[in-house]
């Protein structure tokens, strides 16, 4: 099963009736070796979307409740993490949420795809800064300097 097919069947059966029988490959799979990361990275990638794009897994849902199950799915995510008391992962996740929704709040959507990319390549261990790093880069948020 495919990581983002994991995600839909571990979401709350409130949104069963508007899950995709099929849905897409996951977008992060390949990448991540570790399971708990490839489930969480995939779970909190279907709430952003859900917030700003397309569901990839769900359709039918007014905005509201798009909203809500986002946000069900960012937990669900952080939770799998928790659960395997992967700390670090818990706070790359969290800075991605915040600054994507920083980025799309700011009228930055076109730069959100560059952090997602950074934080699975530290997630996959393949690099050493994150979601963050990225944001100072793109000047999205002030350095810390």
């Amino acid at each position: 099963m495919n990581a983002l097919a994991e995600v839909v069947t571990a979401a709350d059966r409130a949104l069963d009736r508007y899950a995709i029988a099929d849905p897409a490959e996951s977008r992060f799979g390949p990448r991540l070796a570790d399971a708990d990361r490839r489930f969480a990275l995939e779970a909190v990638y279907e709430g952003y979307l859900m917030h700003y794009r397309t569901s990839r897994a769900f359709q039918g849902m007014d905005p509201d409740l798009l909203l809500l199950a986002g946000d069900s799915l960012y937990a669900l995510g952080l939770d799998r993490l928790a659960e395997a008391g992967d700390i670090a992962a818990i706070a790359e996740l969290a800075d991605l949420i915040s600054l994507s929704a920083s980025a799309e709040a700011a009228g930055h959507g076109e730069s959100v795809e560059r952090l997602w990319a950074a934080s699975a390549e530290l997630l996959a261990g393949a690099a050493t800064a994150g979601a963050r790093a990225m944001a100072e880069g793109l000047a999205l948020v002030p350095g810390e300097g």
